[in-house]
Formats: structure tokens, C-alpha cells, sequence
């Protein structure tokens, strides 16, 4: 097996290359996966479920291998079913459920040859920015036990930070895979709408606000993780096409000179974490001397009527699976900002419902006009490094719009890009006084999910960027 100085050397396309010259077997790697996950969990908890004997006699029993087959892998708790594999949404009331099948993405990295050692923790279902409940208990961040891995891929965040594994399957709906990239210093793509397959389960979730796809250490890795599990599945409502030769081939080559725009406080002006706004301007310094034009720009739309109702409009979107007679029980099982955002799903109305659409394309549309001037958009990823445990969680008594202000306050900049569709990465650029990651968000126009990669992998190449916790 590879010690961990050598692990956490390697990358996913590493780890592969290794196995492909004969360096080190692909049994040995996967090994070496089970041994730093059983090493490292007990203090991060962030690994809820395992599978490593399935893993290792499902390699054991492949006659091929291609390129990936037998690297490490995990699925996060949520929204993403593996056969074998239970599922729980982050709840307590269904640990244990059986769902049968491998959703379409599971299924193209297990065609890949990628081996699943087991899941990662999420908040119950993925309502808060932290990674809390009472299903798993905390996830802590590998860069400060006390610290919040962030949420809702909190799990794989510190999976992936403490040196489990290189890279872990995430879903964003309001920012749940850029915001622990952000605060657990790794690399973040919310893909575009339609590029990576929902189904066979989900049709067009959450108004397509809904995403999957991974955090890395590495910008190649997030890349060719893409590549693996991009494009329609049968009966998809819509799909975006992945570039022609694939978006690893494009991280190899520069992009061209672009027109970049940055923001150091919110949408709407108010002022942010200074370690926030410091990792803004020291970036936008970086990308002019790497020859792009970098100028202060805003977006011009309602930051507050976009970031309510679309967040709004995302909370009711439980009232398809918890109809109004269930959510005026006690709804035993549930924690108690579960039951209050189930209670405010099932009593908003059709008409109430199609008008938060309604509003949130007339914003989306007005902040898109954004991209006819500029190639991408910088802001920073949260406002702040990540906050102690304790502070987001679902098991506690607060009113539900006091809940949604605390999300919103310190993660004002996600929401939008769900809302719009738009591809974001977060990139590891910065860390505060006290050594927590900080993160900055690019976002380019729909569909330029090749254009943003190849300007991470640019920065990465000219930067320091530390991805894995002391």
C-alpha cells in the first residue's frame, strides 16, 4: 500500500496513472482508501456508510481494467441512489431505506470502473449549510474540529480535506457543493443545468435548480469526473451538450485573454468578511497579471427578490413528497427546522408557487445580461470562513424566516447561479489569519463550463493553492 505521504500526493488521474504503469496495484490503492478513511473518520465523521469488502471483491472480480477502474470513490447521502447502498436523505426516520437501483450518474461512474466505498454525511435533506443531524451527528472540519464542514456535502467536503479520498460525489441545490469546497479549501464545480443526467428518479428538480457533481483537490480531477458523467439520459427534459473532446482535453490549454468582472461585498453592496473580500482583490491581482482584463463590475438585478424566492421556491419543492394532512401532525422522526420547512411548503400555494417562478426568471434573466459584457463573473464564495458547529443546524427552535436570513447572511453568493443555471467553481485562493480556508466563486455564462475549467486549471498552475488539512 502507498503510505499517506504518497496518498495524498496523488490525485484521481494520479492514482490512475500509477495503477496503469504498475507502480502500485489497483487493489493496493483501494486498500490504501480504507485505511485512511477508517484512520481519519473517527475524527472528522464524515463517513456515514461503508461498502469496502463490495468494493474489493467487485475489483477482484473485473477482467478489464480501464483507466479508472478501482479508484476510490464516495456517494453522498443524499439524492443519489446506489443499489446496495442505503439511502437517508440525511434523516433519521429513513436510514436503513433500500432504494434498489443506481441513479444515472451512479451508473456512468460505475461504468467507469470507479469503485464505491460507501457515503458521505448530509444535513436531513440537505436544508442548511452545515453538516449536522441527528441522523449522524456533526461532521467537523479537518482544518478545525470545531468548525462546520459546511452543508449540504459537508460529508464529502471533509472526506476529501482530511485525505480520504482524492475527490467525493456533491449536489448543489443553494450552493451544497461550492460552499464546502470553500470552507474545507478544495475545488467546486456546480455544473451547468443539463450537463450531468438527474434521473432516472428526479425529472426537472427544483426548477432545474437542483445539481450533482463532485469537490477535488485538483482542478483535472473535477474535470475528468465530468467527463465521465456528463451528458442526457433517456427521457431527460433537457440536457447541456459537454464540449467536443471533453473537458479534461480543454484544462491542457490556456484559455484566451478574458474579459473578467469582480465584486468585493455582496450583490447588493452591503460589506463582507474582510478575509472574503481580501481573497477577491488578491485574485483579481492574479488574473491581470495572467493577462486578463479584470475590472470591479456588478450584475444588475434585485439581489434580495431573487435570493428570497428562489430559496423559498426551493423549500416548497418538499410539498411533493410530504403532502398537507402529513405536515399538520407531529411529524415525529424529523428535526425541528425540518418540520417547520415542511409546514411552509405544504402552505404555500399553487398560485404563490408559480409566482416565486415567475420572479426568479425575470431576476435571472436581468443578471445574465451580466455575461453578454463579461466572460466570467468573480465574487467571493461565502462570506467568511467556515462557522462554528452549532450555529446552522436543523435541531433547533428558531422561526423559518430567521433560519433563511442565516443561510442567505453567510452564503449570499450561491443562490443566484442555481437559479440561473449557471456553471460556478469555487477555488481554494486564500486562508484567514488563523489558517481557514477562503474561497472564491467564478461563474461564466450557461453552458461555458469548458471555458471556466480551463481558467481554474490556469490559476491552479500559477498558484499554491492548499487543498488537504494539516
Amino acid at each position: 500500500m502507498l503510505n499517506r505521504e504518497e496518498w495524498v500526493a496523488q490525485d484521481l488521474v494520479g492514482l490512475s496513472a500509477l495503477a496503469a504503469k504498475g507502480d502500485v496495484s489497483r487493489r493496493e490503492i483501494l486498500q490504501t482508501a480504507i485505511r485512511e478513511i477508517e484512520s481519519q473518520n473517527q475524527a472528522v465523521n464524515a463517513v456515514v456508510l461503508t461498502r469496502f469488502e463490495e468494493a474489493l471483491d467487485q475489483l477482484d472480480r473485473t477482467e478489464q481494467a480501464d483507466r479508472f477502474t478501482g479508484m476510490p470513490y464516495l456517494i453522498k447521502d443524499l439524492h443519489a441512489p446506489v443499489k446496495g447502498m442505503p439511502l437517508s436523505n440525511g434523516s433519521e426516520k429513513f436510514v436503513g431505506t433500500e432504494m434498489g437501483f443506481d441513479s444515472t450518474t451512479v451508473s456512468r461512474l460505475r461504468k467507469a470502473g470507479i469503485a464505491l466505498l460507501g457515503r458521505t454525511a448530509s444535513p436531513e435533506f440537505g436544508l442548511t449549510i452545515t453538516t449536522e443531524s441527528r441522523a449522524w451527528g456533526a461532521t467537523r472540519n479537518p482544518w478545525n474540529l470545531e468548525r462546520s464542514a459546511g452543508g449540504s456535502s459537508g460529508g464529502a467536503g471533509a472526506a476529501v480535506a482530511s485525505g480520504m479520498v482524492p475527490a467525493a460525489h456533491a449536489t448543489d441545490s443553494a450552493g451544497s457543493i461550492r460552499i464546502p469546497a470553500a470552507f474545507n479549501g478544495l475545488v467546486g464545480l456546480k455544473p451547468t443545468r443539463g450537463v450531468n443526467a438527474i434521473g432516472p428518479h428526479r425529472g426537472d428538480p427544483n426548477f432545474g435548480m437542483s445539481h450533482e457533481h463532485a469537490v477535488s483537490r485538483t482542478v483535472r480531477d473535477t474535470a475528468v469526473l465530468l467527463d465521465i458523467t456528463a451528458g442526457p439520459d433517456a427521457g431527460c427534459p433537457y440536457f447541456t451538450p459537454a464540449p467536443e473532446g471533453g473537458f479534461e482535453a480543454l484544462c491542457k490549454t490556456a484559455p484566451p485573454p478574458l474579459r473578467i468582472g469582480f465584486l468585493t461585498d455582496r450583490f447588493d453592496g452591503k460589506a463582507i468578511d474582510p478575509d472574503s473580500a481580501a481573497a477577491v482583490a488578491n485574485t483579481a491581482k492574479l488574473l491581470a497579471d495572467l493577462g486578463h482584463t479584470v475590472e470591479e463590475a456588478r450584475p444588475d438585478f434585485d439581489f434580495e427578490t431573487l435570493t428570497a424566492n428562489a430559496f423559498r421556491l426551493l423549500v416548497s419543492s418538499l410539498a411533493g413528497f410530504f403532502p398537507p394532512e402529513f405536515c399538520e401532525g407531529p411529524m415525529e422522526g424529523f428535526e425541528p427546522m425540518t418540520r417547520k420547512s415542511m409546514r411552509y411548503a405544504a402552505n404555500v400555494g399553487l398560485h404563490e408557487y408559480l409566482q416565486r417562478a415567475a420572479v426568479v426568471n425575470a431576476e435571472v434573466r436581468k443578471m445574465s445580461a451580466f455575461f453578454e459584457r463579461y466572460d466570467i463573473l468573480m465574487t467571493a464564495s461565502t462570506n467568511g470562513a467556515a462557522l462554528p458547529l452549532g450555529v446552522a443546524h436543523l435541531d433547533q427552535d428558531i422561526e423559518f424566516d430567521a433560519f433563511v436570513d442565516l443561510v442567505l447572511d453567510k452564503s449570499p453568493f450561491s443562490v443566484p447561479f442555481n437559479a440561473s443555471g449557471q456553471p460556478a467553481i469555487t477555488l481554494p485562493v486564500h486562508q484567514s489569519a488563523e489558517g481557514m480556508p477562503i474561497g472564491v466563486q467564478l461563474v461564466s455564462a450557461f453552458g461555458q463550463d469548458g471555458k471556466l475549467l480551463q481558467l481554474a486549471a490556469q490559476m491552479e498552475a500559477a498558484s499554491d493553492w492548499k487543498t488537504l488539512a494539516p
